[in-house]
Formats: structure tokens, C-alpha cells, sequence
């Protein structure tokens, strides 16, 4: 009895670790995800993503994690404010890159969706005409 006990407990564990890995995998794929939007770009604009770190050092991550975007600024607000899913999101300052360049010449916003409907915006490169 006690043999078969160790084995249903091994096979238990062995399904709960593999259902844990599919969910971690599933999560990680949110993260990052290439919707074609860089496709056809030159290595010096990659290594630039790459490159890019929010003012307190953290890197805003990588190429498919960069999104193209407009801007807005509200009255009474010295905040940046950009679309993200559909519903205008305000940047925090200490997300807002101002002494990276920019060789894209459009504004970009790193941002993780965290929850449904709650995103997390890491870093946002204004564009070429701030």
C-alpha cells in the first residue's frame, strides 16, 4: 500500500509541476510579443531598444516590447498620457526617457499588461518633435 501511495504522489507532483510550467510559459508570453511593428528595421535602431533604460536605470526591454504611439498632454497635467488597449494612460514621470535619442523619430511606450485592463507602462522615448 505504501508503494502505491509513493507513486500517486510522485505522478500528483509530476502533473502539478507540468500544469505550473504551461501557466508560467502562457505568462511569460504575455510580456513580450512582436506584432509586426519592427519587422524591417536596421540593426542600429534594434541595438537602440535594446539600449534603452528608464531614468532609474531598468532597462525598458526589448524591440517587441516597444509599441509606436501618439501622445497627449492634459490641462492642468504636466503628464504625458497615451493610448494603450483603447483608453488613454497616464505616464509616470519616472517612466518618461528623455536623454536616449531617438532614431525611430516616433514616440515610443514599453508598457506590461499586468492584469486584465491594468498595464504597467516601464518607459516612454517621446518623439522627434519634444
Amino acid at each position: 500500500m505504501t508503494r502505491i501511495f509513493q507513486v500517486i504522489v510522485i505522478l500528483l507532483f509530476a502533473v502539478v509541476m507540468a500544469l505550473w510550467l504551461l501557466c508560467f510559459a502562457a505568462l511569460l508570453s504575455t510580456f513580450a510579443r512582436n506584432n509586426g511593428e519592427w519587422n524591417d528595421v536596421p540593426d542600429h535602431i534594434r541595438s537602440w531598444f535594446k539600449s534603452v533604460r528608464s531614468p532609474n536605470g531598468v532597462p525598458c526591454c526589448d524591440i517587441a516590447d516597444g509599441h509606436q504611439t501618439t501622445w497627449d498632454k492634459r490641462p492642468g497635467n504636466n503628464n504625458y498620457w497615451v493610448p494603450i488597449a483603447g483608453e488613454w494612460r497616464e505616464v509616470p514621470p519616472e517612466a518618461v526617457v528623455y536623454n536616449a535619442g531617438n532614431p525611430t523619430g516616433e514616440s515610443i511606450v514599453w508598457y506590461i499588461q499586468e492584469f486584465h485592463n491594468v498595464y504597467r507602462i516601464r518607459c516612454f522615448v517621446p518623439g522627434g518633435d519634444v
